[in-house]
């Protein structure tokens, strides 16, 4: 049995239908509030959808839906389901010659390489009956193929079907085409992740040059907040409608009536589009509950997201774990303490990994659950305790310590499981979380984390007290290729240890958070930057072309597989490329009026700190006096909501607030930490606690995951699957 496929896909209750609040009154209305439990159990239903098609079928499908699956049931749900085989979306795959019904689940359009590999697979196998799923709505897909009329009907899926039955060979072949949008992932109760927008990131301001190229000079942007959904390439207007429509599915099922609010460009052009979606219209006509929806541009805040400073156990596993192939948020969880396997350095593994997601024990849900919104010491201290009541449960001979949780203690507990298959079938979850927390805590690489940390908290105070040039001049002795003299950093004692060493991965990353703040420093000598600029560009450069190994990153950002084929001008083109990037991070906060520093500055009693940005929308959004705040813009969704907002200019009548609902919605354009999600907790605690609040983002980030997103994403081009 694959421990990391044990899961149970989760249904709404009708306790969940039963549990609403009533709040108000609205043009004779009477308007409720729903429990967030009834969103989060949204995409169970959605996947309950697909898995009614599955019985004795061969399940086909992508990764981007694969890994929505994985926090809805995983592969278990779909074999509870009747499903004969799960395979890889590939054209390398097929059906057996006594398969004759396959299930096809994408997040793709269906036209070019999604359709090619369908008609592949189905070429190679004996189909008789085929159902294709994707999450790509019907008027999306018109829109791909150029269709603005309205149309009875769905012509895009029936001629697709009739493809279908075409390949199988046989017009009377039975083909089905449905929308279903299972893109939300419910990591937990008060947080949705869409995997299949895990590369959608805010716009910056080389996109805008690209954008402005082919614009006569009287019509160029002089700004991203300048930019509509008309001026974007197809593909990204394609991926912002097919996120704005899975939003309007979540909306539509819970008969929900959101008003809608950006910060930041990418969030107004989404924000915008949900509040303009055809269908949102005439749901929000008849909706009985309502919420506030608030988007939000992880550009606005990129120190948070590569700031080293969380103390979040999660964040740290994330990091020192190698991620589950094809996923963007969990990681592999080395299984190999609960066999009688020998290690054996250097060799492929030979047992399935654990992973993160738990959906099967409650108790190892609540477990995850407290992982991701507590500090580290009180995370493994649960951790602790969870494996202790487990072992004492199962009658297993534990041994009891206090004081403080070492990862050897962590895995003496977690070895007493593998001499019962009893007792360690009914504990793999528990057993699962136990593991990557103690692999985290002693990885060889865990020591660099600290020494980010330590380096932030440097440069945080420099900042204050020099010039941007003095400050980037203190990365300079970081720049050394690993194992050099001077390359790592000397203790009290002088003795030097490689394992917090930063490597070219992590030397990005503090690159990033200080360019982040790099408008915080002390006005500085532009020729002066420049210089340590280009000093910078060649020690970095020579750190790159030195590794023995290129990490995926550094394959990302310099197009090479293996140090061989790196050469030295590509890796400096490269590098130049990053800081070109890199120079633009500090303008990301230029159009806002309130929110325009994450920086408070020491005052001679308290040292410099980082000031999230999310907090202060958040205090600014629970403000009890509720102002009007100019960075938080209301999204128009109607006449209506237009003159309101024209009669408030002269009149006393009452804009559209994010707090006036008891459910709000987050949406992180970009990546949320799981650091920033107890923020959250904590803020809405202090200042609102009667308030219901679910986070939603397109990936949960880790500090690493931020130069690929800025240095190595097509942005502008993400794959739809043509």
């Amino acid at each position: 049995m694959c421990l990391c496929c044990c899961f149970e896909i989760t249904s709404t209750s009708q306790s969940y239908r039963n549990l609403v609040y009533l709040v108000g009154l609205n043009d004779g209305c009477i308007f409720k509030m729903l429990p967030i439990e009834v969103f989060t159990c949204f995409p169970g239903q959605m996947w309950d959808k697909v898995l009614s098609k599955v019985k004795k079928a061969v399940v086909f499908m992508d990764d981007k839906c694969a890994e929505s699956l994985h926090w809805n049931g995983g592969a278990t749900s779909v074999f509870e389901a009747g499903a004969r085989n799960l395979k890889e979306f590939s054209s390398f795959e097929a059906g057996g010659e006594n398969e004759p019904k396959a299930v096809f689940v994408v997040s793709t359009l269906l036209k070019g390489r999604t359709a090619d590999i369908i008609k592949d697979i189905i070429g190679l196998s004996h189909f008789q009956y085929c159902v294709v799923f994707t999450t790509v709505a019907h008027s999306i897909q018109l829109f791909a193929n150029n269709v603005t009329a309205e149309l009875e009907g769905n012509p895009v899926f029936e001629r697709f079907e009739e493809k279908l039955s075409e390949w199988m060979g046989d017009m009377n072949y039975t083909a089905e085409v449905i929308h279903a949008p299972v893109v939300f992932a419910p990591v937990s109760p008060q947080l949705l992740l869409t995997p299949t927008f895990a590369h959608l990131f805010p716009l910056l301001p080389q996109d805008l040059k690209t954008i402005n190229i082919k614009r006569t000079e009287k019509k160029r942007f002089v700004s991203l907040t300048d930019v509509d959904m008309q001026s974007l390439t197809p593909e990204l207007q394609i991926e912002i409608k097919t996120l704005a429509s899975a939003v309007n599915c979540m909306f539509e099922s819970t008969s929900t009536r959101e008003e809608s609010f950006a910060v930041g460009p990418m969030s107004r052009l989404i924000a915008g589009e949900l509040a303009n979606h055809p269908q949102a219209k005439s749901r929000r006509k008849t909706a009985t509950n309502k919420a506030s929806i608030v988007f939000i541009d992880r550009t606005l805040d990129l120190t948070g997201a590569a700031g080293h400073h969380g103390d979040s156990l999660v964040e740290k596993i994330l990091t020192v774990l190698q991620p589950l192939p094809g996923h963007t948020t969990d990681v592999q969880v080395d299984m190999q303490e609960l066999t009688n396997l020998q290690h054996i350095p250097d060799s492929q593994p030979t047992l399935a990994p654990g992973c993160l997601a738990q959906t099967q024990s409650s108790t190892a849900r609540l477990l995850w659950e407290t992982m991701l919104a507590s500090k580290q010491k009180e995370a493994v201290m649960e951790v602790r305790r969870q494996l202790v009541e487990a072992a004492s449960k199962e009658n297993l001979p534990i041994k009891m310590s206090l004081g403080r949780v070492t990862p050897e203690q962590l895995c003496s507990y977690v070895q007493l499981f593998k001499s019962s298959w009893g007792a360690l079938e009914s504990n793999c979850g528990v057993l699962q979380l136990g593991l990557a927390t103690a692999q985290t805590l002693r990885h060889p690489t865990l020591p660099r984390w600290d020494a980010c940390l330590a380096f932030e908290r440097l440069l945080l105070q420099a900042l204050g007290d020099s010039d941007f040039a003095g400050v980037l001049r203190q990365l300079l002795p970081l720049m050394k290729p690993r194992g050099e003299e001077g390359s790592s950093s000397e203790s009290s004692s002088g003795s030097r240890s490689g394992e917090d060493e930063c490597g070219p991965d992590e030397l990005l990353v503090l690159l990033v958070y200080l360019y982040s703040l790099a408008g915080e420093a002390q006005p500085a000598d532009d020729e002066e930057v420049e210089k340590v600029e280009r000093e910078l560009i060649g020690a970095l450069t020579l750190v790159v072309t030195r590794e023995t190994e290129l990490s995926p990153l550094l394959q990302k950002l310099t197009g090479c597989g293996s140090p061989e084929e790196l050469t030295m001008e590509r890796a400096h083109t490269a590098v130049e490329g990053v800081f070109e990037t890199l120079k633009e991070l500090s303008h990301a906060r230029d159009h806002l009026k309130q929110f325009t520093s994450v920086y408070t500055a020491s005052d001679g009693v308290h040292q410099a700190t980082y000031r999230p940005f999310l907090r202060q929308v958040l205090e600014e959004i629970f403000h009890p006096d509720r102002p009007e705040c100019p960075d938080i813009e209301h999204m128009s969704g109607g006449l209506t909501d237009l003159l309101k907002t024209g009669f408030s200019m002269f009149m006393k009548v009452s804009r559209p607030h994010p707090s006036d609902h008891g459910l709000l919605f987050l949406f992180l354009v970009g990546g949320v930490t799981p650091s920033e999600l107890r923020l959250i907790r904590e803020v809405v605690s202090a200042h609102k606690p009667g308030t219901q609040v679910l986070v939603l983002s397109t990936r949960l980030l880790r500090p690493t995951d931020v130069p690929e997103l800025l240095f190595t994403t097509q942005r502008l081009v993400p794959d739809i699957g043509v």
